[in-house]
């Protein structure tokens, strides 16, 4: 008994390709946007309640008697200080606002901050809208309770995640922001917490943030500021909205393709049973039950079904190959926050959507198999 050919197959592959790119295109965005928000402004911040941005008046300590604990905390990768300030640049007549960011060992920055003084690293937006690059000298001026002048060196451009926010960040070296503000090394604005990847889901981030604050409540000292721990998840929350909006339509992808993946096999298993009603009718009188007969013609749809699986599986690993690689298809990045399709393939959940679909697909294919029982063999045999 055959089935309908490669058609069948066909149309399964289609349908698991186009399931596994939606989970591995959510999991990318999710990772690249998560990875990008980190690298940029930390998991959990610690600020203080008086946190002010344009004023230098406000700093706190950088190794706080609570520290140690923080740092220990399982999910937690590291802490790291941060000074910011907001500041006003100004390129041939042209002005814009951002948020200056100083950190220990900027990657952006020590690429060539080693021997260019006040060098910073630019994020792209920023360096479209006043026409900046590499090399070019930025003159910005800081508000506070007086106005102070500096003239930055863009060492570097980097894609941010954030560019297509109101929220510009400049990376700079700690040290001359401290200068900046008149504080010394152990000054700093706010405490910034980085988590592993693993404990970056809602679950963990919220567990730990709660976890940090019972910390600081209990341990801080009587001289120290009291510190708000906030994550990204409360700071950003549009962003995290929109994945989850995401997930919602990857999850309705994920039911479409796997019905209309077996009603495919529907349609091919009854023309596969109507074509063999006097096959089926002989089997019968031999003495063979429907039951038996129906694990015959599953047997041979699970076949098709699998060979679909694993054709689908393969047209969309090596998609997500090349994409990973060469970044082909491009995105907006005003709309999607990244300037490409980002893929990720996430063993586990591929896994997960093989097995399930496959298993709903088989338990689909039973209703057909229902047709087999109102075979008479007494009939199919006269007829032939």
């Amino acid at each position: 008994m055959r089935f309908g050919g490669s058609i069948a197959v066909v149309s399964i592959a289609v349908s698991f390709f186009v399931m596994i790119i939606a989970v591995s295109v959510s999991s990318g965005f999710r990772q690249e946007i998560r990875d990008g928000i980190s690298s940029c402004t930390g998991d959990i911040q610690l600020m203080p309640v008086d946190m002010n941005w344009i004023s230098e008046d406000s700093p706190v300590s950088a190794v706080p008697g609570y520290l140690g604990a923080i740092d220990s905390l399982p999910g937690v990768s590291s802490v790291s200080p941060a000074v910011y300030r907001a500041g006003i640049i100004k390129k041939d007549g042209e002005i814009h606002g951002a948020v200056f960011k100083g950190v220990e060992n900027a990657p952006s920055v020590a690429a060539g901050a080693d021997s260019v003084k006040l060098g910073v690293s630019i994020p792209s937006r920023l360096a479209t809208l006043l026409g900046l690059s590499p090399g070019d000298r930025m003159l910005t001026y800081f508000i506070g309770e007086a106005v102070k002048v500096r003239n930055f060196n863009v060492v570097s451009v980097y894609e941010g995640i954030m560019d297509n926010s109101d929220e510009l960040v400049v990376l700079a070296d700690i040290k001359d922001l401290q200068r900046l503000n008149g504080w010394d090394e152990n000054e700093v604005s706010m405490l910034e917490v980085s988590l592993a990847p693993h404990a970056r889901d809602a679950a963990s981030m919220s567990r730990i943030t709660a976890e940090i604050g019972e910390i600081v409540l209990e341990r801080q000292g009587d001289d120290e500021d009291t510190l708000i721990p906030t994550s990204v998840m409360d700071r950003y929350p549009q962003i995290f909205d929109w994945l989850s909006l995401l997930d919602f339509n990857v999850f309705v992808i994920l039911i479409l393709m796997t019905v209309v993946a077996g009603f495919n096999m529907v349609s091919g298993l009854l023309i596969m049973l109507f074509r063999n009603i006097p096959t089926i009718g002989t089997l019968k009188s031999l003495g063979m039950t429907d039951r038996m007969i129906a694990k015959v013609f599953l047997r041979v749809s699970s076949k098709v079904v699998l060979k679909g699986l694993l054709a689908g599986n393969a047209l969309a690993l090596a998609f997500c190959l090349i994409q990973g690689r060469t970044h082909l298809l491009r995105l907006n990045p005003e709309n999607y926050f990244v300037s490409f399709v980002p893929v990720h393939v996430n063993v586990p959940a591929v896994i997960a959507a093989d097995i399930a679909a496959f298993a709903v697909i088989l338990l689909i294919l039973l209703i057909p198999c229902l047709f087999i029982s109102r075979i008479d063999p007494s009939k199919t045999v006269r007829a032939q």
